[in-house]
């Protein structure tokens, strides 16, 4: 789960650090329309289908499987309707960039950037149910293939499009969706497929309908959870635009915020795979297992935080090379690299921390 998850996310880093060896203004174009695609839409997805993280994973472990293949239709049919508005409110960003004071250039390209991001926000509202689905089945191995094809697909796609083809950031984008689409396919023909998803892929028209209310009973608080902690970090991106000097400040600000995002996927893998088996257990009738499964989690969290804190503050003088080329935005990164190491810290364990609670269903 830690590799699906930091992989998943890095589809996104690729694009963008693709888009930043092209200029400084694709590069903060790009990052703030990142930042505010993932405000308004990924974000909103993902936090929604979370709450399958509960039902799902408490229903299989209590043998309801069709209950549990109800709740994942019934997610992927929700989070739908739900990016339809937010698709319409992308092919206007450039109009609220400007009203609210971002620097007019960037908002042009931003906005370029986020209407070719759409057929992403659809494949996204597919791919977190079925991911939640597989994982609360413990069927990791479909995902972390499918997860890393796609990645292995999506940089040479990324470089075609942005590089050879001269897209530039539209390719960043395209290549985003394109890859997020590859996914869901080949989950959903595992899914079909595969002897393993017999008993839980059956599909009941009538029940899907009946759990909207109780998937939205759980799914909107881990979505309020989810959406206010990632808006932290992308409206500093957003504000940075506002900054006497937004080009520079909205692209070194994107490489350090994009770096502690990455880092939090790798710890919420760790939550996941840790909140999976809770949910199981409690599902199961089995409290002191699951209480196990939270020691373990975190002391795996905290080796982890503290390892990759300190080879990225004795990298901090190269670090912002992978993601720009201009000399300025390389030692901006270095000054900021300490907060960047605290904030690793303090931002993974309360990742790992936040899943490990799950609420049993009535």
């Amino acid at each position: 789960m830690v590799v699906v998850s930091v992989t998943l996310y890095l589809l996104q880093v690729v694009s963008v650090i693709m888009a930043g060896h092209l200029s400084e203004l694709s590069l903060s174009g790009a990052s703030m329309a990142t930042s505010f695609t993932n405000v308004t839409g990924f974000s909103l997805l993902a936090g929604f289908s979370g709450g399958l993280e509960t039902l799902c994973g408490q229903t299989y472990g209590a043998g309801q499987y069709k209950k549990f293949g109800s709740y994942t239709y019934c997610a992927i049919i929700s989070l739908i309707v739900i990016s339809i508005p937010v698709s319409v409110i992308w092919t206007f960003m450039d109009r609220l960039l400007i009203a609210v004071g971002i620097d007019s250039e960037i908002s042009t390209v931003a906005c370029k950037y986020a209407i070719w991001l759409v057929p992403a926000l659809f494949a996204f509202a597919v791919l977190q149910p079925l991911i939640r689905y597989f994982q609360t089945q413990s069927l990791i191995y479909p995902i972390l293939v499918s997860t890393c094809a796609a990645l292995c697909f999506h940089i040479p796609l990324c470089w075609a499009l942005v590089y050879k083809w001269e897209l530039g950031n539209i390719g960043g984008a395209l290549s985003i969706g394109v890859s997020y689409w590859l996914n869901v396919i080949f989950l959903v023909l595992y899914m079909v497929f595969s002897s393993s998803c017999e008993k839980t892929r059956g599909l009941y028209w009538d029940d899907i309908f009946s759990s909207i209310n109780k998937f939205f009973r759980f799914a909107f608080p881990s979505a309020v959870m989810i959406c206010l902690e990632w808006w932290i970090y992308e409206l500093v991106i957003l504000l940075s635009g506002l900054l006497p000097d937004p080009k520079l400040q909205t692209s070194v600000l994107s490489i350090c915020l994009a770096t502690t995002t990455l880092h939090y996927y790798l710890q919420y893998g760790i939550g996941a795979a840790g909140s999976t088996r809770i949910s199981n257990e409690l599902g199961a009738g089995n409290p002191q297992a699951a209480q196990g499964v939270v020691q373990v989690v975190l002391i795996m969290s905290l080796v982890e935080v503290v390892t990759v804190s300190l080879i990225l503050f004795f990298c901090r003088h190269i670090f912002g090379y992978a993601f720009s080329s201009e000399k300025r935005v390389v030692d901006y990164v270095d000054e900021l690299a300490p907060l960047m190491c605290l904030t690793i810290i303090m931002e993974g364990l309360q990742a790992v921390l936040s899943g490990q609670f799950p609420i049993t269903p009535d």
